[in-house]
């Protein structure tokens, strides 16, 4: 068969007017799946083949699929994002709690060995008492505070 002779027996698609493509997109907001009942009342409707109804909610199905996962994947990214951001600054909170504990065992250690050896003694330097009885007074000298100034536990620590 000769190439013009394919292009007779093939039925002509017309293209669907502006009104039909508005219905028919208001068809595939009610329902994404099209029912044989509704593809051919919409055909008698438009005026066009059965067959090219389904095609085209096959086609927009597929375009509405891609824009639905496109817009997921914007969604998951403004999260991973947030995620990463909110994970850099525990990270760098992390760092800093370690120094904070770096410097009160060193203090502890140098409160345990008398303050030694040095100019001036641990305990002037940080201006607390001698013998620490407990986490508080460890606390309000290593936040520079007076242990009057500490209300509670909660509050060095939050």
């Amino acid at each position: 068969m000769n190439n013009q002779a394919s292009k007779t027996c093939k039925i002509q698609k017309k293209r669907l007017s502006q009104e039909q493509v508005r219905l028919l997109e208001a068809s595939f907001d009610s329902g994404k799946k099209l029912e044989p009942e509704r593809k051919f009342q919409l055909a008698r409707d438009l005026g066009v083949p059965p067959r090219q109804i389904a095609i085209w909610h096959q086609n927009k199905r597929a375009r509405w699929k891609s824009q639905s996962l496109e817009l997921d994947h914007g969604a998951m990214q403004l999260r991973l994002d947030a995620a990463l951001a909110e994970k850099r600054e525990l990270e760098k909170e992390v760092g800093l709690l370690r120094a904070e504990l770096r410097r009160a065992q060193d203090m502890l250690g140098a409160a345990a060995r008398g303050g030694g050896g040095g100019s001036s003694s641990l305990n002037e330097d940080v201006g607390c008492s001698a013998n620490w009885p407990n986490v508080e007074e460890l606390y309000a000298c290593l936040m520079a505070k007076p242990v009057s100034e500490v209300v509670n536990e909660r509050d060095y620590w939050v």
